[in-house]
């Protein structure tokens, strides 16, 4: 697949790259790409949940009222889980999400993912830029000029340029990424794909290994 290569501010160069098969062209793998997208959501979790049990909470150990001859059920502590303030049972600790995945399955559902986009003509090249300085209206101006300022967008550099980044961040629809950055879920998160000539030569170079 050829696709034209597009300056920043929205004018067709005259050239064109070419996509590679083993990258753009496969056949996406869905499985791979549903174990990525979970095991990146899953290694965001903080997991710093917390209750404090029956053993945690600070209070007397005085046996509250005798044993028989109330009427009522036999109660041994304030901090039974029974009473107001008492410890939770079963309540949640800090725990760890993450799980070991194999390089090979993440590898292919990047490739995959980005397979899906070349198939939907989400993919644009642009020949490399940078701002004179970190400021958002560049930013804007640019997605404008390309046409994509209503949509999701993702920027691919192949290193990366303190001005795009800052210029960027404040934006809540995109999100700027080098070459060796790029995961399944912001590739399928975004609408828009806009990488940078040398970031795609990366990304093949990458992927094809």
């Amino acid at each position: 697949m050829e696709l034209p290569v597009i300056q920043y501010t929205g004018e067709d160069t005259g050239r064109k790259v070419q996509l590679a098969e083993a990258v753009f062209g496969i056949e996406p793998n869905d499985h791979t790409i549903y174990l990525d997208v979970k095991h990146i959501l899953a290694n965001r979790r903080q997991g710093t949940h917390k209750a404090k049990e029956r053993a945690e909470i600070a209070g007397s150990t005085r046996k509250i009222k005798k044993q028989k001859g109330t009427g009522t059920a036999r109660a041994g502590s304030i901090k039974s889980p029974l009473f107001k303030g008492g410890g939770r049972v079963f309540g949640p600790r800090p725990k760890d999400y993450g799980f070991k995945l194999n390089k090979k399955v993440k590898r292919l559902a990047r490739k995959s993912a980005l397979s899906y986009k070349a198939r939907g003509s989400h993919i644009t090249v642009l020949e490399h830029f940078s701002f004179d300085a970190p400021k958002t209206k560049y930013y804007l101006q640019m997605l404008h000029s390309l046409g994509f300022a209503d949509q999701k967008t993702l920027i691919i550099l192949s290193s990366p340029d303190k001005n795009i980044v800052l210029a960027g961040r404040n934006l809540q629809q995109t999100k700027v990424a080098t070459a060796d950055q790029i995961n399944t879920y912001d590739l399928l998160n975004a609408n828009r794909l806009l990488i940078s000539e040398s970031a795609l030569a990366s990304i093949t170079q990458n992927l094809s290994a």
